[in-house]
């Protein structure tokens, strides 16, 4: 795994700007259902821990998804900002937020059984059932 990096991200239209001190230079993409419905498909994600700052927190929205964890949208442009792990306090941000990111590797396919037959990622990456998903927060 590399090392933590500072990124910055943004809205669609600027009123919400996100700082993650520790985003990890991976992506993943999840294919659960919620992610496709919140997102139209695959939502590709960078992990990036508990150490986030929100500028424009007042035009940030909140809605609890599920028991453990809550979705974020900017309250104007519609956004989708982060997901939120509530028992770890964990941020997962999505891919196309970031402003000027750079190259990150394209890590791991999570609920890969709950991903529809009519696409294919090319690359080559880990690949996690939900059951095994649930089982490493469970830890």
């Amino acid at each position: 795994m590399s090392q933590p990096q500072n990124l910055k991200a943004s809205c669609l239209c600027g009123a919400v700007k996100i700082t993650a001190s520790k985003a990890k230079s991976e992506f993943d993409a999840c294919h659960c259902s919620m992610c496709a419905k919140w997102g139209g498909g695959p939502l590709l994600t960078v992990e990036c821990g508990s150490d986030i700052g929100i500028e424009g927190a007042d035009s940030v929205s909140v809605f609890s998804s599920s028991e453990w964890a809550e979705r974020a949208f900017c309250k104007h442009c519609g956004s989708h900002l982060f997901y939120h792990l509530k028992s770890h306090n964990e941020y997962v941000l999505p891919l196309g937020l970031f402003d000027d990111r750079p190259q990150l590797q394209f890590d791991k396919q999570i609920f890969i059984d709950e991903k529809p037959a009519e696409y294919h990622f090319a690359n080559s990456t880990k690949e996690l059932t939900g059951e095994q998903v649930f089982a490493m927060f469970a830890q």
